[in-house]
């Protein structure tokens, strides 16, 4: 399945969610997937923290559904993060993981899941998160959004997408600073607090 497909699903589901989101191919193909999504999102740019930091913000903001967009990689930089959540038990955040077997963005080695041994739902289930599982077909991945949107125990989602990038669509056109300033605002706006006050000007 393709990934646009899962997020064109997933995206048509959020509304007030805030998203964090892995680096690649998959940042332009949210970035037209889910416009409405845009200021809510923030286009990480390093492997291995994007489920971390999208478990900061749900622990943070427990009243706020928080979906992590991370890839095979990306988690497999980090798997310590699975026995976090397992231990934590986080009540607001749904995983995504896209399992496309390849490091897409330095030109397509393989990770480990290629190999057909490592099963990362199969991980995340030992390491205490009860709800995990793999997703093959878009329409199971659209059942597992709805379920994992509404659950309140941590909720991960392993979709095997296949490594085809959705032709023809926009580049996203700020950059990792620009976003995160965009991405702090708007939940400062959204949650009537501060986060980061006015510049000092010496």
């Amino acid at each position: 399945m393709k990934r646009f497909d899962c997020m064109t699903k997933l995206a048509a589901r959020l509304s007030d969610e805030l998203v964090i989101l892995s680096l690649g191919a998959s940042v332009d193909e949210w970035y037209n997937a889910a416009p409405h999504m845009r200021e809510a999102s923030l286009f990480q740019q390093q492997l291995g923290c994007v489920t971390p930091e999208a478990f900061g913000l749900a622990a943070g903001l427990p009243d706020r559904q928080i979906v992590s967009l991370d890839t095979d990689g990306g988690l497999l930089f980090n798997l310590g993060i699975l026995a976090t959540l397992g231990n934590e038990q986080p009540k607001n955040l749904f995983v995504v993981v896209w399992d496309n077997e390849q490091y897409q963005s330095i030109g397509g080695p393989k990770t480990h899941t290629a190999s057909g041994r490592v099963d990362l739902a199969g991980i995340a289930r030992a390491s205490g998160i009860d709800q995990a599982f793999t997703a093959t077909t878009v329409e199971e991945f659209d059942a597992h959004c709805e379920a994992g949107l509404k659950a309140e125990v941590p909720y991960v989602v392993v979709a095997k997408v296949s490594g085809t990038v959705q032709p023809e669509i926009k580049r996203k056109h700020s950059d990792g600073r620009e976003d995160k300033y965009i991405f702090v605002r708007h939940v400062e706006k959204t949650e009537g607090i501060t986060i980061m006050g006015p510049s000092e000007h010496n």
